[in-house]
């Protein structure tokens, strides 16, 4: 059993909807005081309705991850209305799904700047309260494609993941002067509204795929990010965890017939 974060003060980006809502959810329910950051207020104050429901210590912030002066004021928002900051899970993502041969360089700008550009941005935002704590956590939201495997329609999204992941090997060395780790969860296909907008074949195809045969929960990736923020994963830092279900496991099809 992991030592309680209660009372933590943790920011989830990206946090009203998706995985990003799973993890604010996770960390929420196990006491944490949850600052979650997004651009749609709709979705936002409904996740934090739902979630204060529940109990639980939650509020939301706007926040542009791609920029900086938004970024800064997240995170001395957050700081400020919850006495400090010990979490960071920068979970911001967009994942557009076009072809290089249809792709305008401005989709690739933006997905860019949106996955990787705002890890840096979110990270550095937090450095001088981790060095004031002398402590911290990050954990980034990574993915399997890119790093790992690929998919027709995401050179943009798979180079955005796999640089987070080349970003997180030297930041786990600068942030260790501030007693703090950086980690990254690869999540395999997770059931999210942005998967069923792929339709329920490619849900049904992808299910058939992966070992465990089913799609991974929301949940699922908030706990491997909790873990992360426990102070019994404070001797990690610099690593990731692959959360799909053995999905990139089987060499093919044909190998998922043997089981």
């Amino acid at each position: 059993m992991l030592t309680s974060i209660k009372g933590r003060s943790v920011i989830v980006t990206g946090g009203s909807k998706g995985i990003g809502r799973g993890i604010a959810s996770v960390f929420a329910r196990q006491g944490a005081r949850v600052m979650i950051a997004a651009r749609g207020a709709e979705a936002a104050r409904e996740t934090v309705d739902s979630l204060r429901g529940e109990g639980c210590d939650v509020d939301w912030t706007h926040c542009d991850v791609a920029d900086w002066a938004s970024v800064r004021e997240m995170v001395d928002h957050t700081v400020e209305a919850f006495g400090g900051l010990d979490v960071m899970c920068a979970n911001a993502g967009m994942f557009p799904q076009t072809k290089m041969v249809d792709m305008d360089p401005a989709e690739w700008d933006q997905v860019i700047a949106t996955n990787l550009r705002s890890a840096f941005l979110s990270v550095k935002a937090c450095i001088p309260h981790f060095e004031k704590a002398g402590k911290g956590r990050v954990v980034l939201t990574s993915s399997i494609t890119g790093p790992v495997t690929g998919f027709p329609g995401w050179t943009h999204y798979g180079a955005s993941k796999a640089g987070q992941l080349g970003f997180l090997k030297t930041a786990a060395m600068e942030l260790s002067r501030y007693n703090a780790t950086i980690n990254a969860v690869m999540p395999g296909n997770i059931y999210t509204e942005g998967l069923q907008d792929l339709g329920q074949d490619y849900l049904d195809t992808m299910a058939a795929s992966i070992p465990l045969k089913r799609l991974g929960a929301v949940e699922d990736i908030g706990n491997a990010a909790l873990f992360f923020a426990s102070d019994e994963a404070g001797y990690i830092t610099g690593q990731q965890i692959v959360v799909d279900g053995g999905q990139i496991l089987p060499e093919s099809l044909e190998a998922l017939e043997e089981i």
